[in-house]
């Protein structure tokens, strides 16, 4: 995997070109899935995904120009800390007011993509190019902005407090969920395991404190190191570390202190308590924040929890 900062100029173009196919696809996949109730926003995705294929051609005429015609295959996959986006199968299920946040959101994305490329080539033809496009992913934003006042009912957030609300999530809500899932879920095993072998609440308790601080430090490093946040604007590292680690301890932490009770039943059956409420709050994160239908959140969290709670009881009980 390569770092945005050592990529060569025509490997940028190349991936200005791939990023562009797959935004086009994704908005005539949001064009498709909106059309019978949202005639307006389906159009403007339409618009959009023409405008993503006149950007692409412009990238081509460019590259065949000045590095000729065989292209490298550059995807977003293959640059460390580059813009993402999530599987278009992932996105069939999203209200049409998540469907316009995620269209802002890679329009941000894109704009940044464009801008941090321009200060980064030296040739002028290509410079004006990316800096051209920056300025027109710019303007796809507005564009879904509008468009997403005109279907929302009065009294809708400003559009300062929009794109407040969308670096909140990018850079505090996704980083923090991230870690409460981990330290919810992945720490049950030891924790209960511990619990089911010895049948003593201290003993449960240390294996629970250890692995929560542990899989904290572990979680907040890793968040910190995998995106700068230039381009995808979730923000400072540091800050992104600090809340993943924050809430996988405390998604450890929660049904880890129920065992400082010495009875070991009323601890064990405390701390399942906490872990069903812990499960319902993540479920309950994803539907506010990440525009899961709850439904799906809750089995799939429930589903994931309870295999992992079963493996360490059985664990411990061998």
């Amino acid at each position: 995997m390569k770092r945005f900062a050592d990529l060569k100029e025509h490997e940028i173009i190349a991936l200005a070109v791939s990023s562009e196919e797959e935004d086009s696809q994704i908005y005539l996949n949001f064009g498709h899935r909106l059309r019978a109730d949202y005639a307006a926003t389906a159009k403007m995705f339409d618009e959009m995904a023409e405008e993503e294929q006149r950007h692409k051609n412009m990238l081509l005429d460019l590259y065949r120009k000045k590095f000729g015609d065989r292209i490298p295959y550059i995807t977003r996959q293959d640059v460390q800390g580059f813009m993402t986006r999530r599987p278009i199968w992932l996105m069939d299920k999203l209200r049409v007011d998540a469907v316009r946040r995620q269209a802002e959101m890679m329009e941000i994305q894109a704009a940044n993509f464009y801008e941090r490329a321009a200060a980064q080539t030296q040739d002028v033809d290509i410079r004006k190019l990316l800096g051209d496009l920056a300025i027109a992913e710019k303007s796809h934003e507005v564009k879904v902005i509008e468009i997403e006042h005109r279907n929302l009912p009065s009294g809708v957030l400003s559009e300062e407090e929009k794109v407040a609300r969308q670096m909140f999530v990018l850079q505090v809500v996704q980083p923090g969920l991230a870690g409460l899932i981990d330290g919810s879920i992945s720490t049950m095993a030891p924790i209960f395991a511990a619990a089911f072998a010895t049948h003593v609440s201290m003993d449960a308790f240390l294996v629970g404190l250890a692995a929560s601080i542990g899989a904290g430090i572990s979680m907040g490093i890793t968040e910190a190191v995998s995106d700068d946040g230039k381009i995808t604007g979730r923000g400072q590292p540091l800050i992104r570390g600090i809340a993943c680690g924050i809430m996988t301890t405390a998604g450890g932490l929660g049904h880890t202190l129920p065992y400082l009770i010495p009875a070991f039943w009323t601890a064990t059956g405390l701390a399942g308590l906490i872990v069903a409420l812990e499960l319902c709050a993540i479920s309950w994160i994803r539907w506010k924040y990440m525009e899961t239908p709850f439904t799906s959140a809750i089995a799939q969290v429930v589903i994931g929890g309870f295999l992992v709670l079963l493996a360490g009881i059985l664990i411990g009980s061998l």
